[in-house]
Order: structure tokens, then sequence, then C-alpha cells
């Protein structure tokens, strides 16, 4: 048994166990993201200290000392593993004791690998537990025009996180700071506005676009629903489905090797994936509330200056890219129609219905730029092409998931739309690799109508992608990733 793997799979349910059952434990991308992080750093530190090599496994806290001699690192993992969960997910100690149990641990040097494990994790845990969280107690919105304030179709929702990038400490990355996102009346924002007009916009208005608009196509519509992970009952976050993306691609390049080769392998590789999406959690929220940039069924409603609680100046002749009634397709409710008494409230909002009773799709309750999908799935991803020798600064498609598929649970023939219709499975597949899903996941965002295409990065006059700019989720994504793996040589986290 591969003990990184089974202890991730692990971590992952109490992730979506944790968005279903109503505790409200770690709940929310930023908190989910730091949590992943913990589990797998407790995990790293605990194996490094047993086999005691810093050519390849330095430890991340680099004072804990290492382990006695002949304890078993299976034993300190599960140990290191079990503790931190605990702790993160107290009302899931029953599933982790029992998987703990599961584990069958045999041989030599559990009691010491196990006592070191929990010494380890007891100690990142003291460093790490006094973590702002994601309250929105003391935040305020603001009414000029462009900046964030509550989706119109759930006024109630509040706001998530607000002071927790920029009181958090990072875990590895430097800190980064991104250009202004294009301001309303420029070229490039009047260019992402008709994008999502048209790609975004709610199903049952799609015949309300105007002449000139395009309408948003049957792939765009998969690509927006299968990387969802908006919080939702039955599934979690996106760092669970980049987790899960990142599970295949170790799977497969571990084939044939033997379990302590994977097992070394896969302790680093899961700990710099999860550390950058933690970090990828601190530093686009810090840039998110920063920025307080609107979504765009603020900017679509009030797109013309006499409209919103910020207008300064009438108007009798309204701009043709306003539409005062247009409605975003919408994070995905999923699951919320058929398991609403194990919701949990804390995040997203998906609690809210319609007058008819159906929970509403929604806008989530954080400024637009940048987007925090696009940031993680850069972080995650670009951290895993790297790991597996691809340069730091191509841009360009991998064969990373070559004869390879994955089935996002967003469409896994199972889960349920927000009206309670089961979705159709998809099997999707990804010829350009990993650098295609960090395109398609940042793009997917627009198709749902929750975020300009500039939150996910900057584009030409074609709408293709423009590095060159410092703009959006995914060159910051792409600069925490690099960062990490750099400072670690590639071999392990660093302290920030």
């Amino acid at each position: 048994m591969n003990s990184i793997l089974y202890w991730n799979e692990v971590a992952l349910e109490a992730n979506r166990v944790s968005h279903t059952n109503g505790k409200q434990e770690q709940t929310g991308p930023t908190l989910s993201s730091r949590a992943l992080a913990m589990v797998h750093l407790a995990m790293y530190d605990a194996y490094a200290g047993v086999i005691n090599n810093i050519a390849t496994h330095p430890m991340y806290q680099a004072g804990a000392g290492i382990a006695p001699a002949g304890a078993s690192y299976q034993a300190a993992v599960a140990a290191a593993a079990h503790f931190m969960l605990g702790k993160l997910f107290p009302s899931q100690k029953s599933f982790f004791d029992g998987k703990y149990q599961q584990a069958g641990l045999t041989g030599n040097g559990l009691i010491e690998g196990r006592d070191y494990g929990v010494k380890l994790a007891g100690l990142l845990w003291e460093e790490r537990k006094s973590d702002p969280d994601a309250s929105d107690l003391g935040y305020s919105s603001f009414n000029d025009r462009g900046r964030h304030r509550p989706d119109p179709d759930n006024p109630k929702q509040g706001y998530h996180a607000p002071f927790y990038g920029k009181n958090s400490k990072c875990f590895s990355s430097d800190r980064y700071e991104l250009d202004a996102p294009p301001q309303p009346g420029t070229a490039s924002y009047t260019q992402a506005l008709k994008e999502v007009k048209g790609k975004g916009i709610a199903p049952e208005l799609m015949g309300t676009l105007p002449a000139g608009i395009s309408k948003r196509k049957v792939d765009e519509t998969i690509i927006g629903i299968y990387w969802g992970y908006d919080g939702a009952v039955g599934l979690g976050t996106p760092p669970r489905l980049y987790n899960q993306i990142v599970r295949e691609v170790s799977i497969k390049k571990n084939d044939g090797k033997p379990e302590e080769e994977a097992e070394a392998s896969d302790v680093r590789l899961f700990a710099l994936v999860n550390v950058a999406m933690a970090d990828a959690g601190i530093l686009a929220w810090e840039q998110k509330y920063k920025h307080d940039f609107w979504r765009p069924v603020l900017g679509i409603r009030e797109h013309d200056p006499s409209m919103g609680p910020g207008a300064a100046v009438g108007d009798d002749d309204i701009l043709n890219d306003t539409d005062p009634e247009w409605l975003p397709f919408g994070a995905p409710s999923t699951n919320a129609m058929n398991k609403p008494q194990e919701h949990s409230s804390a995040y997203p909002c998906q609690q809210i219905s319609g007058s008819n009773g159906i929970p509403k799709n929604f806008t989530p309750p954080f400024p637009a730029y940048p987007s925090g999908h696009a940031t993680f799935g850069a972080a995650a991803l670009h951290m895993t092409r790297m790991f597996y020798e691809i340069d730091a600064e191509n841009t360009t498609p991998d064969t990373l998931f070559d004869d390879m598929t994955f089935v996002s649970e967003e469409m896994n023939g199972v889960n349920t739309d927000n009206k309670g219709t089961i979705r159709p499975r998809h099997v999707r597949k990804f010829s350009g690799g990993l650098w295609q899903m960090i395109e398609e996941n940042g793009r997917s965002r627009v198709y749902l109508g929750v975020h300009w295409i500039f939150d996910a990065f900057a584009v030409d006059e074609d709408g293709n992608p423009d590095f060159t700019q410092n703009i959006g989720g995914v060159p910051l994504g792409l600069n925490i990733a690099k960062s990490i793996y750099g400072k670690g040589g590639g071999k392990g986290p660093v302290k920030a």
C-alpha cells in the first residue's frame, strides 16, 4: 500500500464530507487548501525525519529533530496524518480512527514511528493553529463603481475571508503583487464584458442576447460545470479536484516502481502541490481584497455610469452593453436539492432558493480579481509539471496526460444539478496535458458567468492568452509554484 496516496485519499474525503455534514470545518477554498497543506506537510516531515536524508528530503521544520533509529516511516506518516486530520476536522475523528486501523501497519519500529509522527504534526499544528479564519466580521463593502458587492440575486451572502490573505503568513512562497485588472471603459474590459455577457448568461435568458454577442456553446457549458467544485455538497472545493488529477498523474508515473520508491516520490509531490495551493489561497485572497473588483453580475447590470449605488451622473441614453436584468449561469449548486438537510451554511451560499424552492446557482462571495480557481489550478498543476521535469518557463502543451482520461465528479452520472436532475457522465481527455487543464480551468469561470477572462489571464485581440502581462490568477499561480519549487530545488517545500 502506498501510504502517501492512502492518507491523501483520506484527506480528500475529509474535504468532501466537511462541505456536506454541516459542521463548518475547514470550508471554502481558503481554509480547505490550508488544511490539505498542513496534512501533507505533517506527512512529509514525518517521512523526512525518519529516512534522514537531507539530500533528497530536507525537512520543512528544520529544527524538529530526526526520528529514533529503527522508526517506521509508514507509522510516522500515518500518525502525523491522523493527528493533523483530527485537529482540523474533529467531527470526523471516528472516520480517521477507522482508516488508521485499516492501514494495517506491521513490522518493526511502529511505536517509535507513531510517537515521532505525532510529535512532528503537533509542532506544525502549534505553529499554524492561530492562522486567520475566513470570517467577515468587521468587514463592509463599498458602493464605488467597479468594486465588489454581494450578488444581487443573493444579497445576504456575505464575504468569504476578507482578512485571510493579508494577515496570513505564506507556507513557502514569496509574496506576489498583480497589476490592476482592465478598468471599465478600456478596450480590454469591453472585450471581456462582451464575452462573459454571452458566454456566461443564465440559460433561460439566452434569448435576450442582442445580435453580435457570441452565445455559450455546448463544449463551453460542459467546461464550466466540469471544473466547478464550488464547495458543493458531496464534492468539496477545487483543491480536492486538483489533487484528484495529480493522483492520476502520479499513479501513471509510478507504474511498475517499487512501493518505497513511489512513496519517496509522492511524499514530495503532494507536499509541494498542496503547499502551493495553500499559498495560492493566501495570495489570491490578498489580491482579491486589494483590488476589490466587481463580478460580471454587477458589471453588466450596472455598466452604464448612471447605474448602481455609486452612480454620480444621470443618463437617458443607456450604453447598449448594459443589461439591468442579466444573470449568470452561476457556480453550480450541485446536490443542493437532494441533500439540503446536510448542507453546510458556512460556504458557499447554496442554501439560497428561489420562489419555486429550487436552490440557485450562485456568484461566489468574494471579489472577482484574480480568479481563485485559476490561481489554485495553475499553482498545483504547474508544480506537477515542474516535478516531472517540464521547464518552469514552459507554457505550452505537455504529454503528462497522454492516453489518460478524467471524470469530474460534477459530471459523473451520479451527482445532480440544482434542480435535482442527474448530470450525465462525461469522460474527458486532455490532449494538451496539464497545460490544457490550466488554461481550460481558468476559462471555465467565464462560461459560468462568475468571472471576467482577465481574472484568469490577459488576452490579445483574438482572445489568446497573453502571459507577458502580470494579470490574472494563472500568472499568480505559476509564480507561486516556481517560487516554492525553486527554493527547495524541487526536493520539498521550504519555509517562507
